[in-house]
């Protein structure tokens, strides 16, 4: 919802000293980032939010100090977030047969462009038709997985999105685990996936968890040898309990994903 430099202006007024940019399955907003942030004084991370399907469901693996002039690497975030579209299109007929008109149409006058539509589009247009209360009601009433304008799309694999990250100087990190409604064991299966194919990190605090979940994935990264990360997993003012750069500590016993940035 904010510009990449009204991003790094909003993280330095919180007092922000390393942001990460991490949109989703693009990394256009980089460029103007750093710039930005030299002039704030902040250390910005080149970073990505790939989708991809695992067990049947989307999950995200955020991808840290990637190179965003790596042609190839753009090029396979773009085939990725081609699917937005088509999707797009479908989540806005299911919903008109909700009852629900015009908001593929309202939406693609808001974007600059409609590959980048996502399910949080549909989610601001439902709580500004003053049909749903928030964000989060969207996606329990309509929008998740199981209710009547959830549309599946078949992502890029788990395997692919570490390869992505690798080739272009990166490292991989599964962006807010506790958000997936999945069995303990199928987590700890992605787990074991992840690190076997060259994943190195878990979010642990981040605006996507509720503060009891902290503790759990701690221990869970300790478990694994999993470096932590945190973030604020902030898309737009008011729409997550942590803003950006108002992120809590990492637990202690942790080795921090940025342990030898600096």
């Amino acid at each position: 919802m904010l510009t990449p430099s009204e991003l790094v202006a909003r993280a330095a007024a919180n007092g922000a000293k390393v942001l990460a940019l991490t949109d989703h399955d693009m990394v256009t907003g980089v460029g103007e980032a750093k710039e930005a942030s030299e002039k704030a004084g902040i250390h910005l991370v080149p970073g990505v939010e790939i989708s991809i399907t695992w067990g049947g469901r989307s999950v995200h693996i955020v991808g840290l100090h990637v190179d965003e002039n790596n042609q190839e690497f753009v090029s396979k975030l773009d085939a990725n977030r081609a699917g937005r579209v088509e999707r797009a299109v479908e989540i806005g007929r299911r919903l008109e047969k909700q009852g629900i008109a015009g908001a593929y149409e309202s939406i693609v006058k808001q974007v600059s462009d409609p590959i980048i539509i996502s399910r949080k589009h549909f989610s601001r247009f439902l709580v500004d038709a003053k049909i749903c209360a928030t964000t989060n009601d969207a996606f329990e009433q309509y929008l998740k997985k199981g209710r009547p304008a959830y549309v599946f799309h078949e992502w890029t694999t788990l395997e692919n999105a570490i390869n992505w990250i690798k080739s272009a100087g990166g490292i991989a990190i599964i962006a807010h685990p506790g958000r997936y409604e999945i069995s303990e064991q199928s987590l700890l299966a992605l787990f074991d996936d992840f690190k076997q194919l060259g994943g190195v990190g878990i979010e642990v605090v981040t605006g996507s968890h509720s503060r009891d979940l902290y503790p759990y994935f701690a221990d869970l990264a300790k478990q694994y040898g999993f470096l932590a990360s945190a973030g604020s997993d902030f898309h737009a003012p008011g729409e997550t309990y942590l803003d950006v750069g108002r992120i809590p500590p990492l637990p202690d016993g942790l080795t921090p994903v940025w342990y030898d940035w600096f």
